[in-house]
């Protein structure tokens, strides 16, 4: 009973992340300058990284230095840069029901790399999130763009390998200094790339300031640390059923307070992706 209760906390306090990322697009498209994706990801990463590494006081060591950067590729610059090439060039409905497919493949890696089984529970939640997904945030206009398709699973791919190396390397740091080594590292990779393939941004609001600080302290320091503290917890597979939160807390900002209509072809799939997220979870249930 004890073990299901702090099981079940856990996954609690893991899901706050990706519910916290689903008001991404609703800040970024209401509070910031458009078409600077990749200065923004940089912004988002770097300050906060350093923000946090100023708290810890501690920098790898070792192969962590390695490790730090790799996984501040995959689950920060390579998939941020890559989840921003799919949104342009993919209807919003499109590039996330393409993301919806980063659970089965966190299942695959896991296996893989972790030597889990494969649960056939998971896997089924895994299928009905997808649908779920689709039926929220897919419309019947939605076009396919095969460069923006490309980008969206190579975005899911990054962070599935991100999220089950997470779980293999785990340094004897605590949650809160890993995630400064990482965010830190993520966004010193993603200046380059900014400075080289963006304009320089125009000088900033007061909305844009406040944007940026929300997704920055917000959306990436205080998520992360959950999430990278969820994963030294629970199963990947179990934390990456929890990312199809994201599209529905999206989809309720947007009829909440953009004004968008809620159909219920969305009510169906609003109640697919719980019902998937609590079947994922009862799969990986401590017995």
């Amino acid at each position: 009973m004890m073990r299901n209760f702090r099981y079940t906390t856990d996954v609690a306090a893991t899901a706050i992340a990706p519910a916290i990322w689903g008001s991404t697009y609703f800040v970024t498209t209401s509070f910031l300058p458009h078409g600077y994706p990749l200065t923004v990801a940089m912004l988002r990463a770097l300050p906060a990284g350093l923000l946090l590494m100023l708290l810890v006081r501690k920098l790898p060591n070792g192969i962590w230095w390695g490790r730090s950067f790799l996984l501040g590729s995959l689950n920060f610059s390579f998939f941020w840069a890559m989840l921003f090439v799919s949104a342009y060039r993919l209807p919003g409905g499109v590039a996330a029901t393409v993301g919806a497919v980063q659970p089965l493949i966190v299942i695959a890696l896991s296996r893989v790399f972790l030597g889990t089984p494969v649960r056939f529970l998971a896997i089924v939640a895994g299928l009905i999130g997808i649908a779920g997904v689709a039926l929220l945030v897919l419309t019947p206009q939605a076009a396919l763009d095969p460069i923006g398709v490309a980008a969206g699973i190579a975005g899911a791919v990054s962070m599935a390998f991100g999220t089950v190396l997470t779980r293999r390397w785990q340094p004897a740091v605590s949650s809160l200094t890993f995630t400064a080594w990482q965010l830190t590292a993520g966004g010193i990779l993603l200046v380059p790339v900014a400075l080289l393939l963006e304009p320089a941004l125009p000088m900033p609001s007061t909305a844009n300031i406040l944007g940026i600080a929300y997704l920055g302290l917000i959306g990436a320091a205080f998520t992360y640390l959950l999430w990278f503290r969820g994963l030294s917890r629970i199963e990947p597979s179990a934390a990456a059923s929890l990312g199809f939160l994201s599209p529905l807390v999206a989809t309720l900002l947007g009829w909440l307070a953009l004004g968008q209509s809620l159909a219920p072809v969305q009510i169906v799939g609003f109640i697919m992706v719980l019902g998937s997220v609590w079947l994922s979870q009862r799969s990986q249930m401590p017995r």
